[in-house]
């Protein structure tokens, strides 16, 4: 029974320590949205802390496939053109947990 809980626990934590895990991509964010996406360069960039995952997963996928419009669209798509799923999973998991 101990052996069990120092399991559960150990893979609660190891859970939690991947999710705060530093995606590859998060330089490419960073040269507009901030370090952990919090401080944007300009105005118009949002934060990306704390973020709903499932809103930055949309987001990213919408401006991959090139379904949002604005502003700065053509340069959201560009950035996430070479994005994978799990890419996009990743980026949107570290943001969210900032």
């Amino acid at each position: 029974m101990n052996l069990i809980i120092v399991a559960l626990t150990l893979s609660l934590f190891s859970s939690v320590s991947m999710a705060s895990e530093k995606p590859a991509k998060t330089a490419q964010c960073a040269a507009c949205h901030g370090a952990k996406g919090a401080a944007p360069i300009m105005d118009a960039y949002p934060k990306l802390n704390g973020q709903n995952k499932a809103y930055l997963i949309s987001a990213l996928k919408d401006y991959r496939e090139g379904k949002r419009n604005g502003l700065l669209s053509a340069v959201m798509t560009a950035q996430s053109a070479s994005l994978s799923d799990e890419e996009v999973e990743a980026l949107a998991t570290y943001y969210s947990s900032q």
